[in-house]
């Protein structure tokens, strides 16, 4: 029977096979630690590895031992002043100077067994039960890209290139090939040579005549080169093209005077988040900023982010932005395109039915999702009434209340969990 060991190591000389069993057999505790380290930490930070910890009583193995049933005698050495049978008094509490209480568990409390996830694994493990709802176009982007992939061997190529078992294995095979009818009469001459020997003398001419065929055999055996140009073999490689699918993400944000910084420190993450999911399933993505008070421009992330602005809000400024650089720079058959928008809600009531209009009519025809956050404490605005309506028209449509920081990130799983098939 033949065994494959696959010895390949990742950080810390760990086995990518033993690696890959630890992480199926205690994934359930790896989800819980995961879950754990995303509330302590940044959402800027969250495409990062992490530490997790597991409790040792959750990766302990199972052991075998024996009983404490049946007859059971031991023998103490040095024990002078008990006898079988005899009881022993509770010893009293210990003289130590430490400080503190004492806990009220009678269980043995083990440190956590801590390990350091890679950053793809924390990734899996973070969008695992998450999906992008109607992810690829019916046609794809066209193929720009190319890759490199291996394409047998050639005769000729660099030294760099040269693939030792494939020129060894021909080499091996000429041998064979061309010295095999030599080495089988060579084999059949010194039997024979070995049998006439036991009859005649070494004088005798038919004796002569083999030996000086075997040495002729050796000589042309020796003769055959151990490799020759001919059986060196080069790895060869080609580039083919590489389907490329693009995608295209939109991050309308709402910068009138009712937006304060918190608020926008808030979208700012959620924008962060959808992001990086996408990033997990698109090979390029354009990322594309527009935010708008009375009316709306497309600008850099900084100023996306960073720039104050005061006034009103007109909502619909936005979206007839956002159609138009759609049809100028994002054909809606090469581009999957989503839109994110971060609002508080507060707009303009004449204004909020002409946005579920231009919704409804020409935007989401052109995109492949759409995600609306409120961001308010609050009862819910006129513009969260009006997008209710969207809802029947169209499945890909999806909204969602944030209220504090905290809510970021149950909110997001809710927009893009899996939905059933």
């Amino acid at each position: 029977m033949t065994y494959l060991i696959d010895r390949r190591l990742q950080s810390k000389n760990k086995s990518a096979v033993n690696r890959d069993r630890f992480l199926r057999r205690y994934k359930g505790q790896i989800k819980q630690a995961v879950a754990q380290a995303i509330k302590g930490r940044s959402i800027t930070d969250i495409a990062n590895g992490e530490k997790v910890s597991i409790p040792s009583k959750d990766v302990n193995e199972p052991s075998f031992g024996h009983t404490r049933g049946g007859v059971w005698e031991t023998v103490s050495p040095g024990n002078k002043d008990y006898l079988k049978g005899d009881k022993v008094q509770r010893p009293k509490g210990g003289s130590g100077s430490g400080k503190g209480n004492a806990g009220n568990s009678d269980e043995t409390t083990q440190d956590d067994f801590v390990f350091e996830l890679t950053r793809e694994e924390f990734m899996n493990y973070f969008f695992e039960d998450l999906e992008l709802p109607n992810m690829i176009k019916t046609q794809l982007a066209s193929i720009t890209d190319f890759k490199t992939q291996r394409a047998g061997y050639t005769v000729s190529g660099t030294p760099a290139n040269i693939h030792v078992l494939r020129s060894l294995r021909g080499a091996l095979g000429r041998r064979i090939a061309v010295g095999g009818k030599s080495k089988k009469r060579l084999e059949q001459a010194e039997q024979e040579l070995e049998q006439l020997l036991l009859i005649v003398p070494e004088e005798n001419p038919a004796v002569l005549k083999l030996k000086r065929e075997i040495d002729d055999l050796r000589a042309r055996l020796q003769a055959i080169p151990f490799i020759d140009p001919f059986d060196l073999r080069y790895s060869n490689r080609i580039k083919v093209p590489k389907p490329s699918t693009k995608a295209v993400m939109f991050c309308i944000m709402d910068v009138s005077g009712s937006m304060d910084q918190t608020k926008k420190e808030t979208a700012k993450r959620f924008f962060i988040l959808l992001y990086l999911f996408l990033a997990r399933a698109y090979d390029k993505i354009d990322v594309v900023f527009i935010r708008h008070h009375t009316s709306a421009t497309e600008v850099d992330e900084n100023e996306f982010f960073n720039s104050r602005e005061s006034g009103g809000t007109v909502v619909s400024s936005a979206l007839h932005l956002l159609t138009r650089i759609l049809h100028e720079r994002y054909s809606s058959t090469d581009w999957n395109v989503y839109v994110a928008q971060a609002s508080d809600g507060d707009n303009w009531d004449k204004d909020s039915v002409s946005c579920r209009q231009l919704l409804i009519n020409t935007v989401m025809p052109a995109v492949q999702y759409f995600a609306y956050v409120e961001i308010t404490d609050g009862e819910p605005q006129n513009l969260w009434h009006e997008y209710t309506q969207i809802l029947n028209h169209h499945p890909h449509f999806a909204m969602q209340k944030i209220e504090a920081p905290a809510d970021i990130y149950p909110v997001f799983r809710e927009l893009f969990k899996k939905q059933p098939k």
